[in-house]
């Protein structure tokens, strides 16, 4: 993994002033993706059958409100 750190690195230093922003943007829309996308595998791996409602239970749940 440090091997990796140091090619990302050195490709940083290689980018001109004017592409940072353009790479920062897609690098930091990525690192959110991956944020999201653990968080539900997460979710899934501890969701149990009882933790969620039928569609009907939620329409009878949202009118009782």
């Amino acid at each position: 993994m440090n091997l990796l750190r140091l090619r990302i690195h050195h490709l940083i230093e290689k980018l001109g002033d004017e592409d940072l922003e353009q790479v920062w943007q897609a690098m930091y829309a990525l690192y959110c993706d991956f944020y999201m996308l653990r968080a539900i595998q997460e979710a899934k791996r501890s969701q149990q059958p009882w933790d969620t409602f039928t569609q009907e239970e939620a329409i009878q749940l949202l009118h009782s409100s």
